[in-house]
């Protein structure tokens, strides 16, 4: 059973209310009410919040929607579930579900820590992305990466047996604490001898496109859940 009050502590971000675009505050007002769920302290139903049974994937922190929208366009036949507390990228990628039409995306802003634990059912998710969370990169600020042992133990029972874990990160010091953390959880099993090759549904982002020329590393882990 997770501990609420230690689980809670954790933070996957600094929140900042950043400058709305036109655009964006039109596609808030626009699709908001369609796409974006409100927190509640209460479990969700998915298949009522999509409109249909269908597996589901979480994504935790899609800053500005772009990878979000364009793996969601890619796979009609699966949910995605979108969180992110930053209502610039919450308008984003609402601009984007509209221009694209998408229909199997929806969006909750809020602590993903809390929707983890009062939202989501255990088991009902097929898996889960988190790309370039914040490394807070400062050795004395590791502690408030998200990717700690009790995160990852929360997250893990929400996604059901068969269901997959897949991180990315350009922080190399990030990237080992990731490796270890997720080794140690005995849930979790990896799909490769240590980082996996980019899986072809992450889409190579400008900046990491950019970094890679410049010689920097990426690093993704793509990890498989157990039954328990």
């Amino acid at each position: 059973m997770e501990n609420p009050q230690h689980t809670r502590r954790i933070r996957s971000f600094v929140l900042r209310q950043g400058h709305l675009s036109k655009g964006q505050e039109r596609a808030l007002a626009d699709f908001g009410p369609q796409f974006l769920l409100p927190y509640a302290a209460q479990s969700l139903d998915l298949d009522a919040a999509f409109g249909r049974a269908a597996p589901t994937i979480l994504e935790i922190g899609f800053g500005m929607g772009g990878a979000t929208a364009q793996i969601a366009a890619q796979a009609p036949q699966t949910n995605f579930l979108g969180v992110e507390v930053h209502t610039p990228g919450v308008g984003s990628l609402l601009k984007l579900i509209g221009e694209q039409a998408l229909t199997n995306l929806r969006i909750v802003q809020h602590d993903a820590v809390e929707v983890l634990q009062h939202m989501l059912s255990p088991a009902s998710l097929a898996g889960a992305h988190i790309f370039f969370p914040d490394p807070w990169h400062k050795k004395r600020h590791n502690k408030r990466r998200l990717v700690q042992p009790q995160f990852v133990k929360l997250l893990v029972s929400r996604i059901a047996p068969g269901g997959y874990l897949h991180l990315a990160t350009d922080w190399e010091d990030y990237a080992i604490q990731m490796l270890e953390v997720l080794s140690a959880e005995p849930l979790l099993e990896n799909t490769a001898p240590d980082y996996a090759p980019r899986p072809d549904y992450r889409p190579l982002t400008k900046f990491e496109d950019r970094g890679l020329r410049l010689g920097h590393g990426v690093w993704d882990l793509v990890f498989r859940v157990r039954a328990a």
